[in-house]
C-alpha cells in the first residue's frame, strides 16, 4: 500500500477491526446470557418462584445490549468505509511511481509522415460535415458532440469489426444497462474515488456508468460459479457517461474528451491462476483491432500511482495521433485480481470450499478516440481520408470525401 502512497490509512483500518471484533464479543456474550436469562425467568414462573431479581437484571442487560449494538454498527460502519477507501495490491511487476513514471513496452507501426499540413479530427471532420460541437453545446453543454454523415457509418463499422473478432474469441456480446446502482460502484471499485465524475440521478438513486465493465462485473455477483464454466468472456456495448471533473480545461477540442461516447468493452470473469497470462491475452486483442485499422501505437506498463483503486496491473495502447503530435491512450487493460469479486461476492467453487474469482477487463473499442486515431493518420493532401480496409466489410465506405 505504501506504493500507492496510502499505507497511513492501514493503521486506522487495524484499529477500527480489532476494536469492532472486540465489541462483537461482548456483545454476542450478552446475547448469550439474555437468551440464559429468559430461560431462568421462563422456569421460576413455571415453579412459581419470584422473577424480581432476573427480570431486573434482564432490563439492565437489554439497555448495555442495545448500547453495544449501537457502538458495534457504528465501528463496523467505520471499520467498512476506512476498507472501501483503500486500493487492490498492486502486482510485483508493476512500475513505480505515477502519472509521468509509465514504461514504455514496445511501438508497433512508425507514425505517417506527410507532405501537406497535417488536419486534426476537428478539421478533418468539419469538411466532410461529419462533426457538430457548436449546436451540441447549445443543446446541451460543452464537451458533447453530433457525429454525423460518414462517421456515423464510420462508428457502426468500428463496432461491428470489433465485435465479431470478439465472437470469434469467444466473447459473449452484451448490451448492458447504462444505469446501476451505488452497490455497483463501490464492488468495482469506482467509488468513493469518481464519484465526482459520476452522473447520479438523484430521486431514483441510480448512476450512470462510465464503463461497461461496472454493469458486467454485475452480472455474476453473489453467484458461486463452478470452476468448469471458467473463463466466462463478455462483450460489453455501451454508451458511457462521465463528468469528468478532474479534467478541467484538458483536451478541451474536439470530441478526445467528452461526457458521452460510445465504448466496446471485453470483461472476463477466470480462476485466479489464470488471470495473468489471461491479461496478456486481452491486451493482444487489442492490439490486433489497432493493428488491422492501420493505426501506430504504443503500450504502455502504467505506473502503481495511476492505476486506479481496482486495478493490480494495467496495459494502456496509446494510438499515435498527428493532430496532437503525440501518443494518446485509446485503450487499457487491467487485472483487478480478486478486488472486485471480493466485493461483488463472486465466487468460484473448488470442490468443498470457493473462494473469490479474479475479474479482468479491456476496452476493444474506445469508438470516439478510435475515429480520431483513424482519420488523422488516413487523411490525404485533400482533406479526404482513406478508410482501412479492414472496416470495408463491415459497411464502412472505402472513403471519405469533404463535401
Amino acid at each position: 500500500m505504501a506504493r500507492r502512497g496510502e499505507a497511513g490509512g492501514l493503521d486506522a483500518l487495524i484499529t477500527a477491526d480489532a476494536r469492532s471484533r472486540e465489541l462483537r464479543q461482548a456483545v454476542e456474550s450478552r446475547r448469550a446470557e439474555r437468551g440464559r436469562l429468559s430461560k431462568a425467568i421462563g422456569l421460576a414462573r413455571a415453579e412459581g418462584r419470584s422473577t424480581d431479581q432476573e427480570e431486573a437484571e434482564a432490563r439492565a442487560l437489554a439497555k448495555a445490549l442495545q448500547r453495544g449494538e449501537e457502538e458495534l454498527r457504528s465501528v463496523e460502519a467505520e471499520r467498512d468505509g476506512l476498507l472501501g477507501r483503500l486500493s487492490n495490491l498492486a502486482e510485483d511487476g508493476a512500475p513505480d511511481g505515477g502519472e509521468e513514471d509509465a514504461v514504455e513496452l514496445r511501438r508497433v507501426g512508425e507514425p505517417p509522415r506527410f507532405d501537406f499540413p497535417v488536419r486534426d479530427h476537428v478539421d478533418l471532420a468539419t469538411a466532410f460535415g461529419g462533426l457538430d460541437m457548436k449546436q451540441a453545446a447549445e443543446v446541451s453543454g460543452a464537451r458533447f458532440v453530433y457525429l454525423l454523415g460518414p462517421l456515423v457509418r464510420l462508428q457502426l463499422a468500428l463496432v461491428t469489426f470489433a465485435l465479431s473478432l470478439l465472437e470469434e474469441r469467444g466473447f459473449t456480446p452484451v448490451v448492458p444497462p447504462v444505469l446501476v446502482r451505488e452497490r455497483a460502484m463501490w464492488a468495482t471499485g469506482f467509488f468513493p474515488t469518481d464519484r465526482s465524475s459520476t452522473y447520479e440521478t438523484t430521486e431514483d438513486g441510480l448512476f450512470l456508468a462510465g464503463t461497461s465493465e461496472v454493469p458486467l462485473a454485475g452480472l455474476h455477483q453473489d453467484q458461486i460459479l463452478d470452476a468448469e464454466r471458467l473463463p466466462l468472456r463478455y462483450a460489453g456495448l455501451s454508451t458511457c457517461f462521465r463528468r469528468e471533473a478532474g479534467a478541467a480545461g484538458r483536451d478541451t477540442r474536439g470530441m478526445f474528451r467528452v461526457h458521452q461516447f460510445d465504448k466496446l468493452e471485453m470483461f472476463v470473469f477466470v480462476e485466479p491462476e489464470s488471470s495473468p497470462d489471461e491479461h496478456l491475452w486481452l491486451l493482444g486483442i487489442e492490439e490486433s483491432i489497432l493493428g488491422a485499422l492501420e493505426i501506430p501505437y504504443r503500450v504502455v506498463d502504467v505506473a502503481v500511482g495511476d492505476l486506479g483503486a481496482p486495478a493490480a496491473r494495467k496495459f494502456d495502447c496509446e494510438a499515435w495521433m498527428p493532430g496532437q503530435d503525440a501518443y494518446r491512450e485509446v485503450t487499457s487493460c487491467s487485472n483487478c485480481t480478486d478486488f472486485q469479486a471480493r466485493r461483488l461476492k463472486a465466487r468460484v467453487r473448488r470442490g468443498k470450499r470457493s473462494e473469490p474469482v479474479h475479474t479482468l477487463n479491456g476496452t476493444a473499442c474506445a469508438v470516439g478516440r478510435t475515429i480520431i486515431a483513424l482519420i488523422e493518420n488516413h487523411q490525404r493532401a485533400d482533406g479526404s481520408i482513406a478508410v482501412p480496409a479492414a472496416l470495408h466489410p463491415f459497411g464502412a465506405p472505402e472513403e471519405i470525401v469533404p463535401r
